[in-house]
């Protein structure tokens, strides 16, 4: 073992080679690593694409083959369009399959800004001239397609497919009062930086007659005013002004739910008069029930978090019926985390699948349809973590699980009786199990992988018995370009005696007789987890990129983190300034120092983004002896100043006492390391005053630390991610490795996969 650390001399190749572990390009190493299930009406077939080839799989048979003939729509498109077309890279989006009154083997779809018909019988590719516009960006096609409903002015519409119709269903829109829209903090300057025009929030009855969709006030809320300085056609610096509101202010945004009528175009408003709407969640929890859409469910969670309701609205009179009331001491949840949909299935007998973690864990409880609680369906130390499908006449629930294995965050397929008892795995193994199911269910899409597995992808009967093999990915081309899998570690937090996990990704080349310093790539908090035991997770490619430039990369699930048990994830309540998961951090690596001699835990940097910012200031500024680099991206430096529900349902109420757990400049005179802070100029989610606000306490302690501020783009840094990633990754390299970063330039990054867009819950 040598005596002092070697100071890694970084090259061009190595940046290059880093830049293609992110998720971008990722992709193109292992391009059939995803497969996501495209239903079709019936869901007994489904389609998905692999690389450039499009799928079509029939359970039933067995079948998995070509959607289409790919040579043949390559020819006839080529000589249609006049453009030269690739069989095996498709130019084609938003296809089509079973087209209303054309034969099964007909396929629409959009390319070269022409919606083209092709049958696959004639082996004709024409364009389509008779079916109106095409469905855009935040418009909903209904179940039929024979409608489209779309916004204008902040009023609902709605048009015929062949576009001979079309006609307003709201006409009293104003203001900052509109109809199926948004919270404007978070959404209204960053929607159109995006390219993204009016979206409309809002859901089809099922027999495409009515429309459910709300009505948000925001016409007294406080303004917050972002300035943009170099608007892309030059002049005056631009002023956005933003309704946003904050954590305790009296003031917020109400809304009203509305039913909406195309046939008679009659406005149904719901009952009681607006109520109050601080998560923008809210309004996603809200599904038609029966064959027709007899009644419509809402989920309504009180301001706090702590009450939840799922009530009932007869569409056509707009009178409520509250069902099922749960309250709790700390946030009431209908889902194990934030980002996922509610885990509440409104059977076809009226019967009501209810989610709960009133026992401490998460799981399955079934009442009637007027909401009298008959029993438990599912029970022990573990939880349920999505349910898959529910056959009514056998009485079972299948569901992913958590908690079953050794590893507590592996997903398992399970079924259960909806009356109770006979609990079955499906999968009984040491693999990660994402899987779907249509929505009538019958068979599950079941993704298996580990960290160092791709998800082998098959088609499962409800005993789990193989039906189709879908997709088999190997890491070949992964590793030659200098990947290895990443180290599932568990070790014990910093309370001395409960258990968490992580993942260690070792450096290129590594060596063990050297000493590397160690980078945690983190992001924590109640919303969801950093450190997945599945081949992806959300930030799949950025830890790889960094053991690609010589580190040793931490991702860790500390105390208040979800999908363990209830008191696991309270933690964080009433601590979101998350000080026993950052003590968690220290502990981790300081025992992973002890276990690896090569891991220097005298040089100890850190990153994140948005919640993974403001713990990387937490960590510099609280932890100066441990932590002495990091690079804070759109860190929320002051939640006293952030989105109310965020704070108000995972924090409570602020208190002079408590105060300081939430912000960050009070702690700015224990920074002794080289802090970055990076932040959008037009970030409408966390603004950008807050690391402002961070800096003038370090001026005020006479603290050294480095700013970037990203004109003209929002909280995720779209268009200049790429020079926010070399930026972050020189800063961690000057400073850990104590050498100068190479020349090497990032080119902006290409769109990134769906995968890592939407990742699955």
């Amino acid at each position: 073992m040598t005596g002092q650390p070697e100071r890694i001399q970084l090259t061009d190749a190595d940046y290059a080679r880093a830049e293609q572990m992110l998720a971008p390009y990722r992709a193109r190493l292992i391009p059939n690593a995803s497969v996501v299930p495209e239903w079709s009406a019936d869901g007994a077939r489904f389609r998905y694409r692999s690389g450039g080839r499009h799928v079509l799989v029939d359970p039933a048979v067995g079948v998995r083959r070509e959607a289409f003939d790919h040579d043949r729509l390559a020819t006839a498109l080529s000589e249609a369009s006049g453009h030269a077309v690739p069989a095996d890279d498709l130019p084609i989006t938003a296809p089509e399959y079973e087209v209303p009154g054309r034969e099964p083997d007909v396929l629409r779809f959009s390319a070269f800004d022409t919606r083209w018909e092709w049958s696959e019988r004639t082996g004709t590719c024409t364009r389509v001239e008779d079916e109106g516009p095409p469905v855009g960006p935040g418009e909903i096609a209904s179940p039929d397609r024979a409608w489209v409903a779309f916004r204008r002015a902040g009023d609902v519409w709605v048009r015929s497919r062949d576009g001979r119709q079309e006609f307003a269903l709201t006409t009293d829109a104003e203001p900052h009062w509109d109809y199926g829209g948004f919270l404007e903090a978070a959404t209204k300057v960053k929607l159109p930086l995006l390219g993204v025009g009016s979206l409309l929030h809002a859901e089809w009855s099922p027999d495409s007659t009515r429309l459910i969709t709300h009505r948000i006030d925001q016409r007294e809320l406080p303004e917050q005013v972002l300035v943009e300085a170099a608007p892309k056609g030059g002049g005056r610096p631009v002023v956005h002004r933003i309704r946003y509101p904050m954590p305790g202010d009296e003031v917020q945004a109400t809304m009203t739910w509305h039913v909406l009528d195309v046939g008679t175009r009659r406005n149904t408003t719901a009952a009681g008069g607006p109520e109050e709407l601080t998560s923008p969640y809210a309004l996603d929890r809200r599904w038609w029930t029966g064959e027709k859409g007899k009644s419509v469910h809402v989920l309504h969670q009180s301001r706090d978090g702590r009450t939840l309701e799922l009530r009932r609205l007869d569409p056509d009179t707009g009178a409520w019926t509250t069902l099922i009331t749960e309250t709790g001491p700390t946030r009431v949840d209908p889902s194990p985390y934030l980002h996922v949909p509610p885990l509440v299935r409104v059977l076809d007998s009226g019967e009501i699948l209810w989610w709960s973690q009133r026992d401490g864990w998460g799981h399955l409880y079934r009442y009637s349809a007027d909401g009298e609680l008959l029993g438990r369906v599912t029970d022990g130390q573990w939880l349920v973590r999505r349910v898959l499908w529910v056959d009514e006449d056998r009485r079972q629930v299948w569901f992913l699980a958590c908690g079953l294995n050794a590893d507590p965050y592996l997903r398992q397929i399970c079924r259960a009786d909806l009356d109770g008892g006979g609990f079955v795995r499906v999968t009984d193994d040491d693999l990660d199990h994402d899987a779907v199911a249509p929505p009538r269910g019958g068979y599950l899409v079941d993704r298996a992988s580990t960290v160092g597995l791709p998800p082998r992808a098959r088609v499962l009967d409800d005993q789990g018995q193989v039906l189709v093999e879908l997709e088999a990915p190997d890491t070949a081309a992964l590793e030659a370009a200098g990947w290895t899998p990443p180290e599932r570690f568990r070790t014990t937090s910093a309370d001395g005696h409960t258990p968490i996990y992580g993942l260690l990704w070792r450096p290129y080349g590594f060596d063990p007789t050297q000493r590397y310093p160690v980078v945690d790539h983190t992001y924590p908090g109640p919303n969801i987890h950093r450190a997945s035991p599945a081949f992806g997770d959300l930030f799949t490619g950025e830890p790889e990129a960094l053991a690609a430039l010589g580190f040793a990369v931490v991702a860790l699930d500390g105390r208040g983190t979800p999908l363990r048990s209830k008191a696991f994830l309270d933690h964080s309540y009433g601590d979101l300034g998350m000080a026993a998961a950052l003590d968690d951090h220290v502990a981790a690596i300081r025992e992973l120092g002890r276990r690896y001699s090569w891991l220097d835990t005298g040089r100890v940097g850190i990153t994140g983004h948005s919640g993974g910012g403001f713990l990387t200031a937490r960590a510099l500024l609280t932890r100066p002896g441990f932590f002495s680099v990091g690079v804070a991206q759109a860190g929320p430096h002051d939640f006293s100043i952030y989105l109310p529900f965020w704070v108000e349902q995972n924090h409570g109420e602020i208190t002079d006492e408590n105060r300081r757990a939430l912000v960050n400049p009070p702690h700015a005179g224990g920074l002794r390391g080289k802090l970055l802070l990076i932040d959008g100029e037009l970030d409408d989610n966390v603004l950008p005053h807050q690391s402002m606000r961070l800096v003038e306490a370090l001026i005020e302690a006479d603290a050294d630390v480095d700013m970037l501020v990203v004109p003209g783009v929002e909280h995720n840094f779209t268009g200049r991610l790429h020079y926010v990633t070399r930026r972050t990754w020189d800063h961690l390299v000057r400073h850990l490795h104590g050498t100068e970063p190479p020349a090497h330039r990032l080119a902006p990054f290409p769109d990134m996969p769906d995968w890592a867009v939407n990742p699955a819950g």
